[in-house]
């Protein structure tokens, strides 16, 4: 009898070792990010550095990263002092159905901000991209979509009247040859749609900075000059306008050029107008650079040669990144393919392009 209890003693402690072990060796789930390993204090951060040079450092915040990441939402208030819905201003989202609008994301990020002492910088009022199917849904009158904009305009600005640092009123309505760009609200309401815009976002929060943003707009040619001239005509006609926003997005073989982006700055500075750079990412998929620590070095380059020409020109007030890991960027859903455009790496590791801002922002020009 005590040789079988001796014995069953000896069979499970074998087995409870065996169990033991062989649960160690299965992979743990893994979490929605790793946490940071590189340590950056507050003193240090973008949000601060920036600070001390007058400017303010911004990203673009996506509601789902947003909600599930701790880690994403972590990383934005240490470094980051201007947050832009990336998505939830716009039209078909928060304006999904005529008579109804739907401001669950939006309330919530500018009540995140308001608690992180973040500034919010809305995207977009007047675009011409993301638009609900009902504007499409049947051929509105003039006034019908003069009463559509003004509504939507004012509803949204009147709900957060001082609590949005800026707007950008309209986007991207000027094409690359300089023209008009072919949108429902020149072809219904006419170019006067711009002036509207401005005026109507001002009354309804005068204290508001109002912009105007594109793309390829931030050095010289045939666009930016077509953009001076818009905004000339505005200032004259007395239109309340505060700033420009250069949206930015590059890639390798497209790297800026300080003494065209600081003389592009200085004429809009001329007019009385801020600069802002508004949705900074640069590719690394495009191109004819070698290795990706090659591209990574290029990339950094590119990131610092807009920071330098923001900090040197006395009228940018704000550098802001469409994103700030690679984890999550808008970038391949638009091309298709994975690319690393941004300043944090998937693990939240801070990339060349990091340090090259932070560079930058601790220099004297």
């Amino acid at each position: 009898m005590k040789h079988r209890l001796l014995l069953a003693l000896v069979v499970f402690v074998l087995v409870s070792l065996f169990s033991i072990a062989k649960v160690s060796s299965i992979p743990a789930t893994p979490e929605p990010s790793a946490a940071p390993s590189v340590e950056i204090s507050s003193s240090t951060s973008l949000r601060s550095l920036g600070q001390k040079q007058g400017i303010e450092m911004g990203t673009a915040v996506e509601m789902a990263p947003f909600y599930k990441d701790a880690n994403y939402r972590a990383v934005l208030t240490r470094e980051f002092s201007i947050l832009a819905p990336e998505n939830a201003f716009k039209f078909a989202s928060i304006h999904p159905v005529r008579d109804r609008y739907d401001f669950t994301a939006t309330d919530t990020l500018v009540a995140f901000a308001k608690a992180h002492n973040i500034k919010v910088r809305a995207h977009p009022l007047v675009w011409h991209d993301s638009l609900p199917n009902w504007l499409y849904d049947k051929e509105f009158t003039r006034e019908e979509l003069l009463a559509i904009l003004k509504d939507h305009i004012q509803t949204l600005v009147s709900r957060y009247r001082g609590q949005i640092y800026a707007w950008d009123v309209v986007s991207e309505a000027i094409n690359r040859d300089g023209s008009l760009r072919d949108t429902i609200w020149l072809r219904h309401i006419g170019p006067e749609y711009i002036d509207l815009a401005f005026r109507w976002t001002h009354e309804a929060d005068p204290q508001a900075r109002l912009f105007y943003t594109d793309y390829a707009n931030e050095e010289r040619g045939r666009k930016p000059d077509a953009m001076y001239e818009l905004m000339a005509g505005l200032l004259q006609r007395g239109i309340p306008i505060h700033g420009v926003g250069f949206q930015s997005h590059r890639w390798l073989d497209g790297p800026p050029k300080l003494d065209a982006l600081v003389e592009n700055m200085t004429r809009l500075n001329n007019l009385g107008l801020e600069v802002q750079f508004t949705e900074v990412d640069v590719q690394i998929q495009r191109g004819t650079f070698g290795s990706r620590e090659e591209r990574l070095v290029a990339q950094a380059d590119a990131y610092g040669t807009l920071l330098k020409a923001c900090v040197i020109t006395k009228n940018c007030t704000a550098f802001v990144v469409w994103g700030f890991t690679d984890r999550y960027s808008w970038i391949a859903g638009l091309t298709g393919q994975l690319d690393a455009p941004l300043i944090f790496d998937e693990s939240y590791h801070p990339k060349p392009a990091y340090y090259a801002l932070q560079k930058v922002l601790n220099s004297e020009f």
